[in-house]
């Protein structure tokens, strides 16, 4: 830590927070779902912070997943730093499917942590448990999960109490409610522990449910809009930005648009020769039927470059990568993805074999992320930033170095 309490975390410095600062990742928010509750009139707080703050897009990491991107904002850096590179990775040594959700496959330090450790007060709200650990780790504060909210102890999560402090019942994991308890604990955290920087972060189940503009989605975005005004008004300065962006995933008679790599593969090199594996994979498949754009192959080196020509000429596929070059362009660690990278187009989803996948639990035509055409994504402040150049490259990880050393 410097004199003046600036840190540097990952080979980046952060200036110690002057006033309560707010770092919110809005799960599945692509951009025109902003745009269109805005438009009709459903977010007039955020249209204000647009008009007189600072309102950039910015690329996610890919795998437009939630946990390396959840990773990647808090630790400043991308998954070939931080490690954290899908919610469930093929551990070799173990011939197994895992999730990425113990802190033992965190390659780096989080911002949160060492900011605590310079005495700072930290909070971190998360609304699915998956997340908690990963987040909070070495963290000296408070983490929490409104997913076990009626399960917190001082030991464990740095405070007691939260369903009474909140004035909310625990939400069902799958409900917009979930996301309004993260948001609804944020703000009774700045007005009785005042924190000094906050973090929260919602689930996208509103999204994957419901397409920009629709009537459901924009009372989402307007019971957001309600805890910004709010926060605004504690006088905290917020960033707002997201894991991912979403987008339908369906044919033209709504019916998924799946193509079962585990299947083609098996037709083409045999069975038992190959595994898919699929990084959206989590406890949470009624959002999503662990069906994404991103998957990542495993199989022998002397039939990668055969399988990467026929998946090329496969129809939806927009990129086929092997894993040097996936590694390269996508800033993750070459020795937890596979020997292929397969990514789908916009409104295709990537499988394992058909009779794996249950999408019975599908309420309505299937929305997914995962592939380049969910990177894109905001990175709103509620403070007016001059200078900053609008055609750089932008990410969702450059939101604390904004909040910290421009917006303060």
């Amino acid at each position: 830590m410097s004199a003046n309490g600036a840190i540097t975390v990952n080979g980046r410095r952060y200036a110690s927070p002057t006033q309560p600062t707010v770092v919110i990742c809005v799960d599945g928010c692509e951009p025109d779902y902003i745009a269109q509750a805005v438009a009709s009139g459903w977010m007039p707080q955020l249209k204000r912070v647009l008009s007189d703050g600072t309102a950039l897009l910015a690329d996610c990491v890919i795998p437009s997943f939630t946990n390396p991107n959840n990773l990647s904002i808090v630790t400043g850096v991308p998954p070939s730093v931080h490690g954290i590179c899908g919610n469930t990775l093929f551990d070799v040594e173990a011939n197994a499917e895992v999730m990425m959700n113990d802190p033992k496959w965190l390659r780096a330090p989080t911002i949160l942590a060492a900011l605590a450790d310079t005495g700072r007060s930290i909070a971190v709200v998360t609304a699915k448990d998956k997340l908690r650990r990963l987040l909070g780790h070495k963290l000296r504060g408070i983490c929490f999960s409104a997913e076990k909210a009626d399960h917190v102890t001082l030991a464990e999560n740095g405070i007691n109490d939260v369903v009474p402090l909140v004035g909310m019942p625990v939400p069902d994991v799958y409900s917009a409610e979930l996301s309004e308890f993260v948001l609804a604990a944020g703000v009774k955290l700045i007005k009785t522990q005042r924190p000094d920087v906050l973090y929260l972060s919602t689930t996208d189940y509103v999204q994957h449910k419901y397409a920009p503009g629709e009537q459901h989605a924009n009372r989402f975005y307007a019971m957001f809009d309600r805890y910004l005004g709010e926060l605004d008004a504690l006088g905290a300065v917020f960033v707002v930005t997201a894991d991912h962006g979403m987008n339908a995933k369906t044919r033209l008679d709504a019916t998924p648009n799946v193509i079962y790599l585990q299947d083609l593969l098996d037709g083409w090199i045999g069975a038992e020769r190959s595994r898919v594996i699929l990084p959206i994979t989590d406890p949470y498949v009624v959002h999503h039927g662990a069906l994404g754009s991103f998957a990542t192959i495993y199989l022998s080196a002397d039939s990668v470059a055969g399988v990467i020509g026929q998946l090329r000429a496969q129809m939806g596929i927009e990129l086929v990568l092997p894993r040097a070059e996936a590694a390269q362009r996508f800033e993750l660690p070459p020795d937890r993805i596979g020997d292929i990278v397969v990514v789908s187009e916009r409104s295709v989803v990537l499988g394992t074999s058909a009779s794996r996948h249950d999408l019975s639990q599908l309420e309505l035509p299937l929305r997914s992320h995962g592939g380049v055409s969910e990177q894109r994504v905001p990175l709103i402040i509620n403070r007016r930033i001059e200078g900053l150049d609008v055609n750089r490259r932008w990410r969702n990880f450059d939101a604390f170095d904004l909040a910290l050393n421009f917006a303060q």
